[in-house]
């Protein structure tokens, strides 16, 4: 996503990034060391790039990813470029400020990630930090995450009962009214989750098919070369693995019917073109290559 022959960011790119952190388990471990290495580039638009990458990940992906940017194995690595003992004495003034910029907006949005405000306290302590950056609103507020048109947070018997315990003098109704409302984010939270989990499986569904397709178009047209049917093979087989990941999505869609129906037309085109991988490779042209 911040290859160097790339001048600008491949915003397609970056978003299938964080559709796979969202949906893969090791997604976070593995996007945050690839994108300290890049980060640390000695190549100034390259680091930006990394950079930018960074920020849209944070934005677009969830707690997993968050926790991974907020332990010290991924921080010492932005420390690194800012402290003149490791690669600070040459990395780009722009790339110091950007990595500032972002450390000082992380102890705004995750107060509650320590080792991020213990990390930002000793560059001041040391510093390495004059000053916190003056950063505008919209960097200092994490984006809001888009509500559902049936939020638990529109549930209206929910709503009355809230707005009776606040209004009530009693302490302990006050005590019930911030429960009440913890669980009220914390399910919203997950229906947030659970949504986003949906949405980047169904892309890789789509991103997958699509490119499966191509191949085979590629394959009933011309020779290809063996990395390349390696290729359609290895896509072929991830396809496969997608089928139960469908099931469970249609499975989970429940009474909405216009889940139900993208997810069983998306199963519908990945079988046809697992049905079309059999009968064109293991049919008719394998015999001639």
């Amino acid at each position: 996503s911040s290859d160097l022959g790339t001048q600008d960011e491949n915003w397609q790119s970056i978003q299938r990034l964080c559709d796979l952190i969202n949906v893969e388990s090791e997604g976070p471990v593995i996007a945050s060391r690839l994108l300290a290495h890049k980060i640390q580039s000695p190549q100034e638009q390259e680091a930006l790039r990394a950079l930018t990458v960074l920020e849209t990940c944070i934005n677009n992906c969830g707690n997993a990813f968050h926790q991974e940017i907020g332990k010290f194995r991924f921080l010492n690595e932005l420390i690194k470029v800012l402290s003149p003992k490791f690669l600070g004495s040459w990395s780009a003034d722009s790339v110091k400020t950007r990595i500032t910029e972002i450390l000082y907006s992380w102890t705004v949005w995750f107060p509650e990630e320590s080792k991020i405000q213990n990390a930002y306290k000793m560059l001041k302590k040391n510093g390495i930090i004059k000053k916190d950056p003056k950063l505008p609103r919209d960097k200092l507020l994490p984006p809001p995450s888009p509500r559902s048109k049936d939020s638990i947070f529109d549930d209206e018997e929910k709503s009355q009962q809230l707005a009776k315990l606040l209004k009530s003098r009693n302490p302990e109704d006050l005590k019930e009214a911030n429960r009440l409302i913890k669980n009220l984010i914390k399910e919203e939270q997950e229906k947030s989750e659970k949504i986003t989990r949906r949405t980047a499986a169904i892309n890789e569904v789509q991103t997958q098919t699509r490119l499966l397709a191509d191949m085979l178009k590629r394959y009933q047209r011309e020779d290809l070369a063996p990395d390349e049917r390696q290729t359609m093979q290895d896509l072929y087989q991830r396809c496969e693995r997608l089928r139960p990941t469908l099931f469970r999505l249609a499975s989970d869609a429940g009474d909405n019917d216009d889940t139900l129906a993208e997810v069983l037309r998306l199963n519908d085109n990945l079988t046809q073109e697992l049905t079309q991988y059999r009968l064109i490779v293991g049919g008719g042209r394998s015999e001639e290559h």
